[in-house]
């Protein structure tokens, strides 16, 4: 096999010059537009744009919901199956070996994934499903016969289903039609199998880029906001730092700067080393969590609760409106899944981007069972630790998880953990620089859908991570309340996105083996 790609640039600072760099002006335009829209009528009439995204929010988990929950089912179960296929042994990018080690790696697949929400979730959502017994089991809420159940729906959310969407399947489209024929790392590209050469020039192609960037923008920044005001809060609780605006700005230069600077020094430096440092920081916190936390507990609760989530899997996975409170699944179950099929593209770009040298089973496997096996263990640390302590009267989370405060649930487990207020300031910290990589992978992945190519210009990635922090910090001016409209708004996203994900459920299998047959791994038809 070869050592180089003819698709991939010499270095990562290759450019084009002017207005070129920004590449389809289409895209940009559609793109910047929806943010000054979004933030114009927002600042004209900030009610009627909660309203119109709110009622948009419960139609499509109504009406739409069966359809996600089918279409990830699909994806997870043709995904393993395709790593378990004779063509999972091709590789990405025709190298002889990877670019990058395996820790590096699967640290920035973690990091860049689980960072969109699920460290702001871990603490609170298993206590909250602990308080309010999910639809699919029938345990008295709050007893210890409710604690597999909680665990169980939390790692339903953030398990198998929710990993293998953002980067199986359609990253080995990806991958064939970039490192194979030559196509650009683009959302379009995922379309190519299907319409060939005419996806990839003219209007229709920008306009499917431009939905799968403002998907992840609408994606991306609820989470720099939702940071900017948890760390506010647990400043202000921690060290008497006031929870002002002037906090939650500072707060998000801050964050800015760290993940604009990773995203410009590359996958190879910043990004690389962010996410390895972060990872490093999680088996730290998770390691004092264990052994000096309630070990047996926590021990006990993870395998039940893993048997659990595979018993009630497709109960769990296919509960719907008609058999589970309908607000019940449009704020958990179709919110979620809907959050990962606005995430997808973009996400199995990046994956395609930095898997070079591994094979297509490698590439499955690390994002469809192991990282989220690893999830399943981080919830079970942080949300098992705060069922501990609410069964136990440690401290009482029913009140600010019934009104959806998060931020104070992660704050109140982390202080009763081993190391109280220094626990809580290293969790805090965790939470700032997982989510800086989700910023930093962000601004390069929608930099490459810009340009065209997967070593866009320096100034690309900075344009786009500054564009997410104005933007989180504007709607911050106007109220938390409107950052949660927002990340309504990628429920909404996921109607056109999935269509564009939708034939990788028979082009992945299909290009697998044409990589496969490609690289003379298996025979020709």
């Amino acid at each position: 096999m070869s050592q180089t790609s003819p698709s991939r640039p010499s270095n990562e600072t290759t450019a084009e010059t002017g207005l070129a760099r920004f590449g389809d002006p289409l895209v940009l335009v559609l793109t910047i537009g929806f943010v000054i829209a979004f933030i114009g009528l927002s600042l004209w009439d900030m009610d009627r744009v909660a309203d119109g995204i709110g009622t948009g929010f419960a139609w499509t988990a109504r009406v739409l919901g069966s359809y996600f929950q089918a279409f990830l089912l699909l994806t997870f179960f043709i995904g393993i199956g395709v790593a378990l296929s004779p063509a999972a042994r091709a590789t990405v990018g025709d190298l002889e070996r990877p670019e990058m080690s395996t820790f590096k790696w699967l640290s920035i697949i973690m990091c860049t994934l689980l960072a969109g929400g699920g460290v702001f979730f871990a603490a609170g959502e298993p206590v909250y499903h602990f308080l309010v017994t999910p639809p699919a089991f029938d345990t008295e809420a709050g007893t210890a016969e409710a604690v597999a159940g909680a665990l169980a729906q939390s790692f339903m959310h953030w398990g198998f289903l929710a990993w293998a969407v953002l980067g199986s399947l359609t990253a080995v489209v990806l991958a064939y039609a970039h490192y194979i024929k030559g196509q650009p790392l683009r959302p379009r590209t995922l379309l190519y199998p299907v319409f060939g050469e005419r996806i990839m020039r003219g209007w229709f192609g920008g306009v499917v880029d431009s939905f799968c960037v403002i998907a992840v923008v609408a994606g991306t920044v609820g989470p720099i906001g939702f940071l900017a005001t948890q760390l506010s809060f647990g400043l202000s609780e921690l060290f008497g730092v006031p929870a002002t605006f002037a906090t939650q700005l500072g707060i998000l230069a801050f964050l800015g700067v760290i993940y604009i600077t990773s995203a410009v020094t590359g996958v190879h430096r910043g990004i690389q080393w962010l996410s390895r440092f972060n990872v490093l920081l999680a088996i730290a916190i998770g390691a004092v969590i264990f052994i000096f936390g309630p070990t047996l507990f926590l021990a006990n609760a993870y395998v039940q609760g893993m048997g659990t989530y595979v018993s009630s899997f497709f109960t769990m996975a296919t509960m719907t409106a008609e058999t589970a409170p309908g607000w019940w699944m449009q704020w958990w179950t179709v919110f979620f899944f809907a959050w990962f099929i606005g995430y997808a593209p973009l996400m199995a770009v990046f994956v395609a981007r930095i898997s070079r040298g591994r094979t297509i089973r490698q590439m499955i496997l690390a994002v469809a069972v192991m990282a989220p096996i690893a999830t399943t263990i981080w919830f079970t640390l942080l949300g098992g630790s705060g069922i501990h302590y609410q069964l136990n009267g440690v401290f009482d989370l029913a009140e600010p998880l019934n009104n959806f405060q998060f931020d104070v649930a992660t704050l109140t487990v982390a202080q009763a953990l081993p190391g109280g207020t220094w626990m809580a300031a290293a969790i805090l910290l965790l939470t700032l620089i997982f989510v800086a990589t989700t910023g930093d992978s962000m601004s390069y992945s929608i930099a490459m859908v810009g340009s065209g190519h997967d070593a866009p210009h320096p100034l690309i990635r900075a344009f786009w991570g500054g564009v997410m922090a104005v933007m989180a910090a504007m709607l911050l001016y106007m109220g938390s309340g409107q950052i949660s409209v927002l990340q309504q708004f990628i429920v909404i996203t996921a109607i056109p996105v999935s269509l564009i994900l939708l034939p990788s459920l028979w082009t992945g299998p299909k290009t697998a083996y044409a990589m496969a047959r490609a690289q003379k791994l298996l025979p020709e038809d």
